[in-house]
């Protein structure tokens, strides 16, 4: 396996959750971190975290659905860091309701940020990989993008199309030895998923999870990489 050390990383929702495990995972292998999350106040927690994990890093708030200020934040981490190698598309909000229910701005929301997020940041990013000829991005999708489910219409729209959008990026960059991997993980034990806490988070998967994950697959060795990649709990009933 490949050694990550001094590598380059974006990671967007990068402050809490999945983005934050990640965060902490990857520094963990030496990686150096760029952070995009929405508001400055988000990053308080992980950058004591970082800082404490002795972590090379600079964050930037950014609304992903802004392209001008993604572009503006990508610069600023670039300026800081250097060429990006690695780019985890980890932002992403939802909304549930019957289709019916869910107002055109929540369909709006979800759209613009799950996907044109995306979007926004991988064009930003994806210059210089293809300029250094070798990268990595990884997109977050859900298994609400294999199977739609009662009251996720917009959600699973959203998902669906990270996936579509990665299988096609993904034709297009093999050649500029750029790996482009989606994951569909089922739930995954967050703030945003915990509601009452009462689920045993043994029976569920963690951020964590995802984050180790993520850099197995970073680490295989250039010549290969997993192009989908469904995550399960084992047994949450």
């Amino acid at each position: 396996m490949q050694s990550l050390q001094v590598k380059k990383a974006l990671i967007t929702g990068g402050s809490r959750g999945i983005g934050r495990a990640t965060a902490l995972e990857l520094a963990n292998e030496g990686v150096e971190l760029g952070l995009i999350a929405s508001s400055e106040e988000s990053f308080d927690t992980i950058r004591t975290e970082l800082t404490e994990a002795g972590a090379t890093f600079t964050t930037a708030a950014a609304d992903v659905t802004d392209e001008a200020a993604v572009q503006k934040a990508v610069g600023e981490i670039e300026n800081s860091l250097g060429s990006i190698d690695i780019l985890i598309n980890n932002a992403g909000v939802g909304a549930h309701g019957s289709f019916l229910e869910l107002a055109t701005d929540d369909w709006k929301k979800v759209l613009d940020t799950n996907v044109m997020g995306l979007v926004h940041v991988t064009k930003a990013v994806l210059p210089g990989m293809i300029k250094q000829n070798r990268g990595d991005i990884i997109n977050v999708s859900s298994m609400s993008g294999l199977k739609g489910t009662e009251g996720s219409s917009a959600y699973s729209a959203s998902k669906f199309a990270v996936i579509g959008l990665s299988e096609s990026l993904m034709q297009e960059v093999r050649r500029n030895n750029i790996r482009v991997s989606v994951l569909t993980p089922s739930l995954v034990e967050t703030d945003l998923t915990r509601g009452d806490g009462q689920r045993n988070p043994d029976k569920f998967t963690q951020a964590e999870d995802l984050a180790e994950y993520m850099t197995s697959l970073l680490k295989l060795e250039q010549r290969s990489f997993i192009k989908t990649s469904a995550i399960w709990a084992t047994n949450p009933f």
